[in-house]
């Protein structure tokens, strides 16, 4: 497994407001994410985890620092190319799912491909294929309304994932599901990371997702405050005590 970082981001710094009203939400934050592995990003509500998450998603750009995808520097790339980054190399996971009601499982999938460039029987063929990954070869033909949340949250998984995207960010994907279905995606998210290589990170206030995790990185009010990571040998998704604990300096 290489351990080139996919994505590095240097010394991030983000403002909100101006003024008076000035808020750093953000606070000189640095972070490597390489593949291979499920980091988890763990804060308190208005730690500035999501900021965060957005700007590694090159959804928000930083007041100043320095971010780096895939080997190409963002930092002042224009409006067209910032997108073509988030297409060719970052695939999203929300929440609320996200999905298309009028759309089949299917077709939800194949239309993040069409955005992409891939059309006809090859999106449907890749479609196909990440739905399967995700263990919904069975409901290609469902709409939203016919899949459980936990259904619905493996339909995003597969649209994340179905044009190999090199990282893959998820925005507190077990919130919205019960116990069951948080470490069935959970899970998910932590075979994709080792089985296909890639980098995973999710945002989360979840202490279920502990156990899936290979790295814990802990924000507080902008600034990442520690960091954890599973002992070596250790690959059970059910052990949740992360030692080998080290403290980072802001």
């Amino acid at each position: 497994m290489t351990t080139t970082p996919v994505l590095r981001a240097e010394n991030i710094v983000k403002e909100l407001g101006s003024g008076a009203g000035l808020v750093v939400a953000v606070k000189g934050v640095s972070l490597d994410l390489v593949p291979g592995e499920l980091t988890l990003l763990m804060g308190p509500s208005g730690s500035g985890k999501t900021t965060l998450l957005s700007i590694l998603g090159c959804i928000l750009k930083p007041t100043s620092g320095s971010l780096q995808i895939a080997d190409t520097v963002v930092d002042n790339l224009p409006a067209e190319e910032l997108a073509k980054v988030r297409r060719d190399h970052i695939g999203f996971i929300f929440q609320s799912y996200n999905l298309f009601p009028t759309l089949s499982a299917l077709e939800n999938v194949r239309i993040a491909l069409d955005v992409r460039g891939v059309k006809g029987f090859a999106a449907t063929s890749r479609a196909e294929e990440a739905l399967r990954e995700v263990g919904l070869g069975h409901r290609l033909t469902n709409y939203p309304r016919n899949l459980s949340g936990g259904e619905q949250q493996r339909v995003a998984v597969a649209r994340a994932i179905a044009s190999s995207p090199s990282l893959v960010l998820a925005d507190e994907p077990t919130a919205a599901l019960d116990s069951e279905n948080g470490h069935a995606v959970m899970g998910l998210l932590s075979r994709i990371a080792k089985e296909q290589n890639r980098s995973v990170l999710a945002v989360t206030h979840d202490p279920r997702t502990l156990g899936y995790a290979d790295r814990v990185v802990r924000i507080e009010d902008g600034k990442i405050v520690g960091e954890e990571r599973r002992p070596e040998g250790i690959d059970s998704p059910e052990i949740t005590d992360l030692t080998k604990r080290r403290k980072l300096h802001a």
